[in-house]
């Protein structure tokens, strides 16, 4: 049903506003940029605006020189969306539109928002919800989409949507991974794409000054519930350095997930700009659902992977956090 009302919304309107969540990763790139090149192809107008910048790795896609950046300078000329027309508001990968940041503040005419989003903590919060909690990733239901419309694919869409299932997947390995999701990695490795290159610029080609760091915080590595948990910590000192340019957190959370019985993995990390605010990253091997978890703080997203920002202080945070966690383990 929510398949069906998006294809007769872009069939609709004439012009669209796209964005995703902040910190974007490749699903949210992805799945962005490939619903925008299927609206060029069938005439539309289109913008995509993003709350932040575009993290290291991605600048091999298709069309991300198209990502605005959103600056809110109230008074002044130069807020990057105050100019922008649109009949719809697109909000792909986001659970809530709050992830949007302050995206979300353009809509000042309550235009109707297409809410396309995979995660099981969806709020629905669109006119339009297209939320589909067993699908692998966010870039698969625009394949879909794709492929709902007749709308043909080409070499660079297919770049977009592969590189978001492969993100989301875990590399195919995550339990995510379906029998559809293969099908479709089938079609669009059809054309040509250069896998191995798309890896080396997700994954590798890490800076040596970025190395340095995360050699730093893995060996402060500490585990509770008898090995069942492992988390990590970074404090805002070591952050300060403003070269860094890639994102820790998975770098840390894949390592630790190798380990041998281990059920969940988290990363509690002092936000930069705010002062006593804390993300949480969760990962789980699947038998504890860490969106539950995180949904009891405000967070949610998957049942193997979810997020959280609380205010607080570091120890606190970690106390509150660990503590749930380890109930949940004791339920298994």
């Amino acid at each position: 049903m929510g398949l069906k009302k998006v294809i007769a919304s872009v069939k609709r309107n004439r012009r669209f506003l796209l964005t995703t969540h902040t910190n974007p990763e490749g699903d949210a790139l992805g799945s962005t940029l490939a619903f925008y090149r299927l609206l060029k192809k069938l005439g539309k107008e289109a913008e995509v605006i993003s709350d932040d910048v575009i993290p290291r790795g991605y600048e091999f896609l298709p069309d991300i020189d198209k990502i605005k950046r959103f600056r809110s300078c109230p008074g002044k000329k130069n807020n990057s969306a105050g100019d922008i027309k649109f009949d719809c508001l697109v909000a792909l990968d986001c659970s809530d539109l709050a992830r949007c940041g302050q995206v979300a503040r353009v809509n000042t005419a309550n235009k109707p928002i297409i809410n396309v989003d995979h995660h099981i903590s969806n709020g629905k919060f669109g006119q339009i919800n297209w939320v589909e909690p067993g699908t692998s990733s966010c870039s698969e239901m625009i394949y879909k989409l794709y492929k709902a419309m007749g709308v043909a694919l080409d070499r660079k869409a297919a770049l977009l949507l592969y590189t978001g299932i492969l993100t989301d997947t875990g590399s195919f390995r995550y339990s995510n991974t379906g029998s559809f999701t293969h099908r479709a990695i089938s079609e669009l490795l059809k054309y040509k794409l250069d896998v191995v290159r798309i890896y080396k610029s997700v994954y590798e080609d890490i800076p040596f000054v970025d190395m340095q760091l995360l050699s730093r915080i893995l060996p402060d590595m500490r585990s509770c519930a008898r090995g069942r948990i492992i988390w990590f910590q970074i404090v805002r000192k070591i952050l300060k350095d403003k070269r860094l340019s890639f994102d820790l957190s998975e770098h840390v959370l894949s390592f630790a997930r190798a380990v041998k019985g281990v059920e969940v993995v988290v990363l509690f990390k002092e936000n930069l700009g705010v002062k006593n605010e804390i993300r949480v990253n969760l990962r789980s091997q699947g038998k504890v659902d860490v969106n539950k978890i995180a949904k009891f703080f405000g967070g949610g997203g998957h049942k193997t992977a979810s997020g959280i920002t609380i205010s607080g202080m570091l120890l606190e945070v970690r106390k509150k956090v660990l503590a749930k966690i380890q109930q949940a383990i004791k339920k298994m």
